[in-house]
């Protein structure tokens, strides 16, 4: 019987001149760990040096800015000699831990702006990135030639910072991609029209690098597989590319996808398949004898495993899911696999908060990003604690509690866990939302927290059991504004559709174009039902993560959705809605109106329980908002307990 350690994941490989003990990589991501110089903070090195004793095989460090002027966010870099010190305390942490260490280096092209910067930005030709607006220079021969002697000097440095090899990033739509793909480039020179032309750049950065650092260093190379934009670079030229980069000396090829225009293809978010572009990795290594990685919303070990044994990649990268479990290959070889907290896909703490150039955070790892303050600590004085509500906020603190050693309690109302995530789950294409349920489901009951369901936590049970702490994690219902009509019989709210308690008649109306009446609208259509939304803000699902949205937009277009913005709610009748758009009336026929208003918070049990027990209030019991905020809160709850 084949045992974990005879995986093909465990299996050692070598790349140029370094010997990886495993085939799981932590693939780059943005963390914005460092400070505004690019220098190795405390935060940034603790952060990967969790991950490195998590056995992982190699971690890739992010975005190395080979000049100040190409950062799209405050990355780390090594466009200077006094950067060297910093990042070299990072290698020797991670190298003391087991790992190897490879460093991304990169220059964003026209991929920031001015605000981050200071500058106009640059790139092969004077287009606006798409996303970003701002028109970039148009690089001269000369000032090309000084960008490639950079990225060899940049890649000098990570050698002498102690690095394992670096990394090229010419993927993503980033500098190096824009000169490679038709879809930026749009030079009539040396640099410009052939395939032949276009990665004359990335091949004179790798020449540079191997004349600078040597034939033993290793030189990794990222590339989108797929730009997935209209005029893009598609697989084929991809494949075209590969292979002049092996012959010019590159050991090893990741093969991603996407550019800012399409970034939903370089962080997919839940609405994407596991694995979803291995086959471009496959596609790679039919033409080309060095390794190939493959990455791509890979958030399962087992999944991981069946890609190599399937001989489609050679290692693979799994960024998010090593921010939600640093420990995960731990985990997998001793067959600790239900432990192991898997990524979900809400983009909520690595892309949302990222996009305002803050520090990364992950809705289902608390402890992401904080790592170096060493917050959780075993309880010298073990207390009687209990958790009132059993949603993500209410099982962390339990969770947490139970960890630290303390006796902990978990009352919840219903006869489920999960609090409105067990809503969020039910719609199409959110599944993953479940996981983490699950997740804190299995670890509080291997912790031994008693959960009692079916009872609402009063103060006479407080008074009769007389806890040392209660924590409170009530959560939040849905806001029921003063709306003529709005308590008829065809009234009833998006939670109690998704949960299945209600049923709707043909012709609904969702009160709300929110996230969750989006969401609901979109449930209701894969049913059959005729749905129209209403909503009095200008757009829709204005509160939902960028590139969730992306796909909620399509699935409302393409299911057919009737949708009204910029339009106010004034009264419920049996058989219609009445509104109010540009001052004008209009009547909507409802069958079945659903309320998706917004939440507000329930509270109620704080105020009852004040002054008589020491008590802590958490997630949407203090008031209404995304699970980030909430299992932070839960974590950090149970830790000061």
């Amino acid at each position: 019987m084949k045992t974990l350690n005879s995986s093909p994941i465990f299996l050692p490989i070598s790349i140029g001149n370094i010997k990886l003990k495993n085939r799981l990589v932590v693939a780059p991501m943005v963390t914005v760990y460092c400070d505004q110089d690019g220098m190795a903070t405390e935060r940034f090195i603790a952060y990967h040096e969790v991950k490195a004793k998590g056995g992982w095989g190699m971690i890739i460090v992010e975005d190395y800015a080979v000049d100040p002027l190409g950062r799209g966010f405050w990355t780390p870099g090594l466009w200077k000699d006094e950067q060297i010190q910093s990042h070299l305390q990072l290698t020797e942490r991670i190298h003391k831990a087991g790992a190897k260490i490879i460093a991304q280096i990169y220059h964003s092209g026209r991929q920031t702006t001015s605000l981050v910067i200071g500058e106009q930005p640059v790139s092969a030709s004077p287009l606006p990135d798409p996303i970003l607006g701002q028109i970039p220079h148009e690089l001269t021969i000369s000032e090309i030639k000084k960008i490639v002697s950079k990225f060899g000097n940049t890649a000098l440095r990570a050698k002498k910072a102690g690095f394992d090899g670096i990394e090229v990033h010419g993927g993503h739509g980033y500098l190096i991609a824009q000169f490679m793909s038709k879809y930026s480039n749009k030079r009539c020179d040396e640099y410009g029209g052939s395939l032949e032309n276009r990665i004359k750049f990335p091949l004179e950065i790798v020449k540079d690098i191997r004349e600078k650092c040597g034939a033993d260093f290793m030189i990794g190379f990222r590339i989108s597989g797929d730009d997935k934009v209209p005029g893009g670079r598609t697989i084929e030229e991809t494949k075209a590319i590969a292979i002049q980069l092996e012959k010019h000396g590159v050991d090893l090829l990741h093969i991603s996808a996407g550019t800012y225009e399409s970034v939903w293809a370089i962080i997919p978010p839940l609405n994407i398949n596991p694995g979803w572009i291995v086959d471009y990795a496959e596609e790679v290594k039919k033409v080309v004898n060095i390794p190939v990685m493959t990455v791509g919303r890979i958030n399962d070990p087992f999944l991981a495993e069946s890609i190599l044994l399937s001989g489609k990649a050679d290692l693979v990268a799994m960024g998010r899911a090593s921010l939600a479990d640093p420990d995960l290959p731990n985990k997998f070889a001793q067959g600790q696999s239900d432990d192991i907290r898997h990524c979900i896909g809400c983009q909520q703490g690595c892309l949302e908060i990222l996009f305002k150039n803050e520090p990364i955070r992950c809705l289902v790892n608390p402890v992401l990003g904080f790592e170096y303050l060493n917050e959780f600590k075993k309880t010298d004085n073990p207390k009687k604690i209990t958790v009132v509500g059993g949603g993500p906020a209410g099982l962390e603190a339990a969770r947490t509690a139970a960890l630290a050693g303390h006796r902990v309690t978990l009352y919840e109302k219903t006869d489920h866990l999960g609090g409105q995530f067990a809503v969020a789950a039910i719609p199409p294409s959110k599944g993953d939302l479940s996981a983490i349920v699950s997740w804190l489901a299995h670890q509080v009951k291997k912790l031994g927290v008693n959960v009692i369901f079916d009872t609402e936590y009063t103060s006479e049970i407080c008074t009769r059991e007389n806890p040392d702490l209660v924590i409170v994690a009530t959560g939040s219902v849905h806001c029921t504004p003063k709306i003529t009509g709005i308590d008829r019989e065809n009234v009833v709210t998006a939670t109690e559709v998704l949960l299945g308690k209600v049923s709707t008649k043909d012709k609904v109306v969702i009160a709300g174009g929110g996230q969750v009446g989006c969401e609901t609208a979109v449930y209701l259509a894969s049913l059959g039902k005729q749905v129209t939304i209403v909503e009095m803000l200008p757009t829709l699902a204005s509160d939902e993560e960028l590139t969730r949205r992306i796909f909620l937009m399509k699935a409302i277009k393409d299911s057919d959705i009737e949708c009204f913005t910029e339009t106010k709610i004034k009264g419920i009748d049996v058989e219609c809605v009445q509104c109010e758009t540009c001052n004008k009336p209009i009547e909507i026929t409802a069958e079945t109106v659903v309320l998706a208003l917004g939440m507000q918070p329930v509270n109620t049990l704080a105020k009852e329980l004040d002054g008589k027990v020491p008590i802590k209030v958490i997630g949407d019991a203090v008031e209404a908002r995304d699970a980030l905020e909430a299992i932070r809160e839960g974590f950090l709850a149970a830790c000061r307990a």
